[in-house]
């Protein structure tokens, strides 16, 4: 027997509980569904950085030249592990087609508004009651060991000022001064406007706000039966349900999912890893993200995290410890009086980033089926661009979006 829902979010991460609250804002009835337990996924274990300064896209002039030659090195920032797969082959090929100028002068504008909004609606939902999840507007620094990377830290620093996120550069004796602790750099390039928080205490506090939401964890879709251009029914593993409108925002699992609907999504799963600490002293006082070495330290509360790496391995979760190590020699290159080894361990963790190649996320509407909205792929800026995605779902579903969204749409690829 079918059961009759007005609408059915999949996908129980910072996405989805997002999509959730601000539909149930709007007056909708919601259930959402999620096969593990909420913020099982990379919501949980990510840097919990909240980055206007990642407005540039991934898919970016260099980046994929530089992937070349890290994508066979097992311990480099971004990993392709060797497999046939048509799918793979043909995201590489984009990845690689749309990184250029004209994409990054295009997407840069739209990701930097999205995150400001993004961080405005973090400033409000983090003060909702219970909500202890150490939000903390500091900023982030990039700091660099090179003075080649220095230099293309400044460049890029210019370009998102120019887009109106001005950066302070400053020098080795300017970045101990802002952590409070030695470091081996040429210098860095501070963020003032980005924040952090504990992601998976934020993602967990919102589900406690769902207003008349219905959340059904350990539930897995199993199937999404389109007719015509509708999705008229989706099976789950606690039962059936007849949906008025679904909303996919199952991370790395959506491409799955949306085939069932006839709808072909090129996202790939990249898998991150971070390691959480207690807390050292002394602890860096402002996030950092180590510009060579692509490793992102953040303190949290009573911990200390480092995260980083990207590797296209498919949906595997197994941990690769070579990457993990390579995390963990990183941090000290860079902030000496940071010995891992020395302090306690509270988690190593891994997830799986759903990656697009352009490095722009898919939201809208899927073509041909007018009750599906996807929100997918948002890679390393998922937590960033949480809770307005979440916010433009509900406004997709109930009306317009205050964003042009051509950007983003499902069928660009």
């Amino acid at each position: 027997m079918k059961r009759e829902v007005e609408v059915l979010v999949i996908g129980g991460g910072v996405v989805g509980v997002c999509a959730a609250y601000f539909l149930g804002k709007q007056g909708r009835q919601v259930v959402l569904v999620e096969k593990g337990e909420l913020c099982a996924g990379s919501s949980y274990g990510n840097a919990g950085l909240v980055v206007p300064s990642h407005s540039v896209p991934l898919a970016a002039p260099g980046v994929a030249f530089k992937a070349l030659k890290w994508m066979l090195d097992p311990e480099s920032p971004f990993y392709v592990a060797p497999r046939w797969d048509a799918a793979l082959w043909r995201w590489l090929w984009n990845f690689w087609r749309t990184g250029n100028e004209n994409h990054v002068r295009r997407a840069l504008p739209l990701l930097r508004d999205l995150h400001l909004a993004s961080k405005g609606l973090f400033a409000e939902l983090t003060r909702l009651k219970g909500m202890a999840c150490a939000y903390e507007e500091r900023g982030a620094l990039y700091a660099f060991r090179t003075r080649a990377g220095l230099e293309a830290g400044i460049a890029e620093g210019e370009r998102l000022g120019g887009a109106g996120l001005p950066p302070q550069v400053l020098d080795r004796a300017g970045v101990e001064a802002l952590e409070g602790m030695e470091a081996r750099v040429e210098g860095g390039v501070y963020y003032p406007q980005d924040a952090h928080l504990v992601p998976d205490r934020f993602v967990r506090g919102m589900g406690q706000h769902l207003r008349g939401a219905e959340v059904l964890t350990q539930t897995e879709v199993l199937e999404l039966r389109r007719e015509g251009g509708r999705i008229v029914l989706v099976r789950t593993t606690r039962g059936d349900f007849a949906p008025r409108e679904v909303v996919l925002a199952a991370g790395s699992w959506s491409p799955l999912l949306a085939r069932q609907a006839g709808l072909s999504l090129p996202i790939q799963a990249a898998k991150g890893y971070s390691i959480t600490l207690k807390k050292p002293l002394p602890c860096p006082a402002v996030p950092l993200l180590l510009g060579e070495a692509k490793v992102g330290v953040t303190p949290m509360g009573e911990w200390l995290r480092f995260a980083g790496t990207l590797e296209l391995a498919g949906l595997d979760l197994r941990i690769n410890q070579r990457r993990v190590e390579a995390i963990l020699r990183a941090v000290p290159s860079y902030l000496p009086q940071i010995e891992p080894a020395k302090l306690e361990l509270v988690e190593i963790w891994r997830g799986l980033r759903p990656a697009t190649p352009d490095g722009l996320p898919f939201l809208g509407r899927a073509p041909g089926c007018g009750n599906l909205t996807v929100a997918a792929g948002h890679a390393t800026i998922g937590l960033s661009l949480g809770p307005i995605t979440g916010k433009l779902v509900a406004q997709v579903v109930c009306g317009s979006p205050e964003f042009d969204l051509s950007l983003l749409r499902v069928d660009r690829f």
